[in-house]
């Protein structure tokens, strides 16, 4: 029989970052002026969110049993504690291949920068890299897994390396309708195709979302906004596609929940968030399974 899901030992080494390096902005959701600092770690920590701001500066993983809300963003929590809209800079960390980073935070969400992964892939390359002498473990599908509601579909089938193709369909917006793109990712591919890819919201969105409490940092310099057939954003776009490729790098920021890079090719329709999640719990809990019956 053929497990599922396998966790196998690669050549290549676990890493991290060779210096501290930080940035200061605003979160986009809760307008509040924050400052993000990458802190290198040893082998085996893992990836690390710390609330400097908050009595005994409590941490929380970056592992998928923490996720607490995926309405609009991914947010993890631990007790009382959150932090929200992690997903661009896990995004960042997971496509550079960096295993163990304490990420610091003065507030309750990282900077928004630009609305994209830019700014997290700068500080990586800022930083630099510094490769551990301890193995990398890598999450490996074997059998397909997947997560289904209604017109959202979102699988992990066998496949060497990280792949992601991504099918958007907004058949009543004009500007958008139907985007696809598939991509390897890399550091390479996702610095050059991804990282830049902007948050984006339909016009009639916006209300309700204000209405919540949430974009109170939102405006142009950090989001796309459509309307109908009419796209507006500082610049322009950063690709006729931007709005698929930006679907792609919120997906790899969810994944990275799962805690191991991963080798399977993910086919995403329509997914956001919260099917992003309940993909990577599945894949957590085929490991888990796989784990149980070896413990028998």
């Amino acid at each position: 029989m053929i497990e599922a899901i396998t966790i196998q030992k690669s050549a290549q080494p676990q890493r991290t970052l060779k210096k501290e390096v930080h940035f200061s902005g605003i979160g986009i959701h809760t307008g509040r002026l924050v400052s993000i600092r990458f802190v290198p770690a040893a082998a085996g920590k893992g990836i690390v969110f710390k609330r400097v701001d908050l009595p005994g500066q409590p941490e929380i993983p970056a592992l998928v049993e923490y996720a607490a809300e995926t309405a609009r963003s991914t947010s993890i929590g631990l007790d009382s504690i959150r932090i929200h809209t992690v997903e661009h800079v896990l995004a960042a960390i997971h496509a550079n291949r960096i295993h163990n980073l304490t990420i610091e935070l003065t507030n309750i969400e990282p900077p928004v920068g630009n609305g994209s992964s830019d700014v997290f892939v700068e500080m990586i390359e800022q930083a630099g890299i510094e490769e551990l002498d301890s193995p990398e473990f890598c999450l490996s599908v074997q059998q397909p897994i997947y997560h289904s509601e209604k017109d959202i579909h979102v699988v992990a089938l066998p496949g060497s390396g990280f792949k992601v193709s991504y099918t958007l369909d907004y058949p009543e917006t004009p500007a958008i309708k139907s985007q696809y793109r598939s991509f390897d990712i890399t550091a390479e591919s996702f610095k050059k195709e991804i990282a830049s890819c902007r948050t984006f919201a339909l016009y009639e969105e916006v209300a309700t979302l204000m209405d919540r409490g949430l974009i109170k940092g939102g405006s142009l310099d950090n989001a796309v906004m459509i309307k109908g057939d009419a796209i507006f954003s500082k610049g322009g776009l950063f690709f006729p596609d931007e709005m698929v490729r930006h679907k792609i790098l919120d997906l790899i920021g969810d994944l990275t929940l799962v805690g191991y890079p991963i080798n399977a090719h993910i086919i995403a329709i329509r997914s956001g968030h919260a099917a992003n999640v309940a993909l990577a719990k599945k894949l957590i809990g085929s490991l888990r399974e796989v784990q149980s019956g070896i413990s028998r």
